[in-house]
């Protein structure tokens, strides 16, 4: 692309392609999509957004397209990749000078060059970072700042480069520009604190901006550019130099006004220097040993005395704590049960922490964290009270403890309350004595510091586990408490049922449940939302190993009332996330009961999906509610078809988009429904048409689509197998050809059902899978799961469709070139070697039937393999065979004559439609309707008709005399 005559036409198409027409926008894109990888391109780019007099936008889009182009065609070995003459030139164009007037172009500019610099810093690029480093010192303003800027996206891109090259790289970059570094930034907050004490907060401003941008490369020097910096002085003077900085910083804060834009930077900049402490903490903790004493020293003094007054603010208090946590909580820190097998690094930063944390400095840390960052704000009460919803949400949900006040204050009373529990047990244990009885209803304060020390000691639940007695003080205190109706106790009604929530599953005797049941029927019933909804969250019947059943059913039909009551009224989605979670609980733990109340939660399941239509994980929600409805309802739900079915159509449609959020569950949902059902419907047979592409996903899913494909096998084979078997076997030939060992076993179990519910059809319609599992077993397949499928699969081919067995037989032959006799042979004489490979009993009785179903036989290859057919016979019958301990005769403990209706304890889940037919389906097999003995003995005893006396006795000479000792014992009677 010649330069001079290509920058016109570019300035144009790219003038097109910021037109909010679309009938000039797309095909300017498609145009400078085929220039992408035109020799010259770029450079003509580069002229263009580096031209200031040109159209903002336009420059914008040349500087888009010039990075997406280095991520494609920057790398020598990329399709396409741009010829090294003109990087050469790129790269110098872009470092001539640093003048962008734009800030968000200069940023990109800055990001571009880092890409860049990525591949080809310093090899390629040997005088990048001298020229930042020269143009950092420049007088202009505008030059210093762009310079800056770059130098630190270029920093920060080689800082992040993993490789051991590209590290050694990095510190040799370090070492030659940290102290320059140091002292560019110490020149700059010098000067901002200067400007800031004569009052020039404009000029402050930006040399704060300077401030930020450089202690930015610092971070990123100090954090990744070193082995061992605690061997660096410059290193360490730096970190410890932050904590002046810092403390200088926070000063500066009480003189800037609140609204300037001074402010703003000098909080990020103070944010900055903590996230310097943090990060070298993380990467570094031995080298942090010497910041131990004063990191501790100087957030405790901010965050917990008066020195913070009137400076600190969240985002602060919020580093500081963490920065507490990750010394208290640090595993380099803590000592070995074997002190010999600590080194020294960690036996002395364990002996600084353990010489800060006294008890007075504990007690007042406690102290503080509960009586004063754990009260409720003004800002919080008020929300309570208009927005009830909102404000459980932002409770129970809220921000990552690493960014947001409150979750951070709870985690650091865990960490510290767990790392020194035995002194700070005492402290916790007085406070909640000094709470006991009543509290005044006017003081607001008072019940403020309860709701907090009610929290404190929620979260302390496990390691207060001895001190308190939580079951005398539910019932002589907290009870009562919930009972309490007036408007200024509700903080206590729910934090209340919140510390239950919390001792639930540590120490809370199961006797005491219909107590608490009748307590928390009593706050829905009072509607006291917030209340309600952090009893949602304390999920009752959720992941609880004491709930009983029979203590829950005298309340099932009020609180399943209430609670869908509950779910109508709330209005934002997390709040009703949260009611259907509970009802799903309800139901999953009272099953079948529950059919007396579902009714009206049927009815608003479907209005409720098409509200959710914007809200795929409230449709989760509904998934999973409908997944529990299902197994309680069982049979019944054939009654939800109406508006089940085409929930699975949708949520299995991989064509559909919603399906990457409510597959798993949609999956889930449609396995439990065939499970459930009584039987084949047009529409529910229809839906398998989804399966096709799900098989090709190849996903995690795979499992659910396997169980679901048996489960229309077991609920109608022949309908289903008519319609889809052609389908299902062209999957499964091309699942086989890439697939774990796992996914083959759950492909050739499908087929093994098949054969089991359909032997006559069944080895037809997957004639194609046979020829490889027959190869499998002659070939002795390595791994033994797969294996025993394959000998279970031919098992049933041999016992129950003989016909078929020869035909494949034949089919062998021809394609491997051998005798049918020795192809024959070969197979037994691997079965036979192979027994051990099978576990399951049922597999073992089969693999003893379809052997001896080759008897009685002139054929000279199973004669000569007599010996070892019966061998596994003799093995079966250990399998199978059971002494009856008063006539002293065996029986085949397999056998089952007749139908017995599954019975489940109140421990398991009741029978399924899917387990009757199962039940049904063993009836009707061999392996349980066949006598292994009685067959044997039948067997053996046609054989000797066929030989004779001389010629049978001659082949029984070749089992081995102990085998045929225990074969005449199991036939005692015959």
């Amino acid at each position: 692309m010649d330069l001079n005559s290509a920058s016109s036409v570019v300035l144009q198409v790219l003038t097109q392609a910021t037109s909010q027409d679309t009938a000039v926008l797309k095909p300017a894109e498609e145009q400078l999509k085929q220039w992408e990888t035109q020799p010259g391109f770029y450079s003509v780019l580069l002229n263009i957004f580096t031209n200031h007099s040109l159209d903002v936008n336009v420059r914008w889009l040349a500087v888009l397209y010039f990075k997406n182009g280095i991520d494609r065609y920057w790398r020598r070995v990329a399709p396409h990749a741009l010829s090294e003459e003109e990087k050469t030139t790129l790269r110098a164009g872009l470092i001539t000078n640093f003048n962008e007037p734009v800030n968000q172009i200069a940023t990109q500019i800055s990001v571009l060059i880092a890409k860049v610099a990525r591949v080809d810093c310093p090899r390629q690029w040997p005088e990048l970072i001298p020229t930042l480093v020269e143009s950092v010192k420049v007088q202009d303003d505008l030059q210093q700042h762009r310079a800056l800027l770059t130098f630190y996206h270029v920093t920060k891109t080689l800082a992040s480069k993993r490789l051991a090259a590209d590290r050694k790289l990095f510190y040799d970059l370090t070492s030659s520009i940290y102290s320059f570094t140091c002292s560019l930034w110490n020149h700059h907050t010098d000067t901002f604190l200067q400007q800031i004490c004569a009052g020039d907060e404009a000029a402050a401003a930006n040399s704060l901006e300077r401030t930020l941008l450089s202690l930015k490369v610092l971070r990123k020097l100090t954090v990744h550019g070193f082995v061992e910096p605690h061997w660096n002085a410059e290193v360490m003077g730096f970190l410890h130099a932050v904590f002046e900085r810092l403390k200088q910083f926070l000063e500066c804060s009480r003189s800037i006004r609140a609204e300037s834009i001074c402010r703003d930077r000098l909080e990020k900049t103070i944010i900055l220097f903590t996230k310097v402490l943090l990060d070298f903490l993380d990467q570094h903790p031995f080298s942090f040993t010497a910041l131990i004493q004063r990191s501790l020293e100087f957030s405790v003094s901010y965050v917990f005395t008066e020195a913070g007054e009137g400076v600190v603010f969240e985002q602060f208090i919020v580093q500081c704590m963490n920065l507490i946590k990750m010394i208290v909580k640090n595993y380099a820190y803590k000592p070995s049960k074997n002190i010999e097998d600590s080194s020294p690094e960690t036996l002395e930063a364990h002996k600084i922490k353990t010489a800060f944390f006294t008890y007075p400095t504990l007690m007042e840390i406690c102290r503080r964290l509960v009586t004063h960052y754990f009260l409720l704000t003004k800002e919080e009460l008020t929300m309570w009270e208009e927005d009830p919803e909102s404000f459980t949400v932002e409770e129970t949900g809220g921000d990552s403890w690493k960014y947001s006040l409150r979750p951070c204050t709870e985690v650091l009373f865990i960490d510290i309350f767990h790392e020194y529990n035995q002194t700070l047990t005492p402290v916790l244990l007085e406070m909640i004595h000094s709470l006991q009885g009543s509290t005044n209803m006017e003081n607001t304060n008072a019940i403020l510091i309860k709701d907090a020390v009610y929290n404190a000691v929620g979260l302390a639940a496990y390691e207060l586990f001895d001190s308190v007695d939580f079951d005398q003080w539910f019932k002589n205190q907290l009870l009562a408490e919930l009972q309490v109706s007036h408007d200024s106790y509700k903080p206590i009604r729910r934090r209340v049922i919140w510390l239950i929530g919390q001792w639930i599953s540590v120490k809370f005797k199961s006797d005491l449940r219909p107590v608490l049941y009748e307590a928390i029927r009593n706050l829905l019933q009072d509607r006291d939302l917030v209340s309600v909804l952090f009893f949602l969250n304390v999920c009752l019947p959720v992941d609880d190993f004491e709930f009983r059943t029979d203590q829950f059913l005298p309340y099932l039909e009020s609180m399943f009332t209430l609670l869908f009551q509950l779910l109508q009224e709330v209005t934002q989605c997390d709040t009703k996330m949260h009611v259907l979670h509970v009802l799903s609980c309800v139901i999953e733990r009272v099953n079948m009961q529950i059919r007396p109340y579902v009714g009206c939660l049927v009815q608003y399941l479907p209005l409720l999906w098409k509200q959710s239509e914007e809200h795929n994980m409230l449709r989760c929600a509904i998934l999973t509610t409908l997944i529990h409805l299902v197994q309680g309802l069982g049979a019944d739900s054939k009654n939800l078809y109406p508006f089940l079915l085409p929930v699975i159509q949708l949520s299995t449609d991989v064509s559909q988009p919603p399906h990457v959020y409510l597959l798993e569950d949609g999956l889930e949902l449609w396995l439990v429904t065939l499970e459930n059902c009584p039987c084949l419907t047009p529409e529910l047979l229809r839906i398998f048409q989804n399966m096709s592409a799900l098989l090709e996903l190849s996903s995690e899913n795979l499992k659910n689509c396997f169980k679901i494909i048996n489960a229309y096998i077991f609920l109608s084979s022949s309908e289903f197998l008519q319609m889809y078997a052609a389908d299902l076997c062209r999957s499964f030939c091309e699942l086989l050809k890439d697939i774990t060992t796992e996914g083959q076993v759950q492909v050739l179990k499908v087929v093994e059902n098949v054969l089991k519910v359909n032997p006559m059809l069944g080895p037809q319609m997957f004639q194609p899978l046979l020829p490889s599992v027959f190869r499998g077993i002659i070939d002795g397949e390595r791994y033994p799961v797969v294996m025993s499928t394959y000998l279970g699969i031919m098992g049933r081919v041999l016992l129950q469709n003989a016909r078929f067995f020869s035909l494949l037989l034949s089919q062998m032959a021809c394609e491997l070139g051998q005798e049918l006799d020795q192809i024959l042979g070969n197979m037994i004489e691997m079965w036979v070697d192979r027994m051990d490979n099978i576990t399951q009993p049922e597999r073992r009785k089969l693999s003893a039937l379809a052997l001896l179903s080759l008897l009685p036989s002139l054929n000279g290859v199973i004669q000569d393999k007599f010996c070892g057919i019966i061998n596994i016979s003799v093995e079966g019958l250990h399998d199978v065979m059971t002494e009856d301990s008063e006539t002293g005769t065996y029986k085949d403990c397999m056998l089952m004559s007749h139908f017995e209706e599954p019975k489940a304890t109140e421990d398991e889940e009741p029978p399924t439609e899917q387990d009757r037919r199962k039940k049904m389906l063993a009836l009707k097999d061999p392996v349980h309707t066949v006598s292994l003995q009685q067959f044997i003995y039948e067997k053996l005893k046609a054989q000797q008709e066929l030989l004779g006396e001389q010629g049978f006795h001659a082949l029984m000479e070749t089992v081995d005399t102990e085998i045929v000792a225990q074969l005449q014992e199991f036939l005692q009677g015959f």
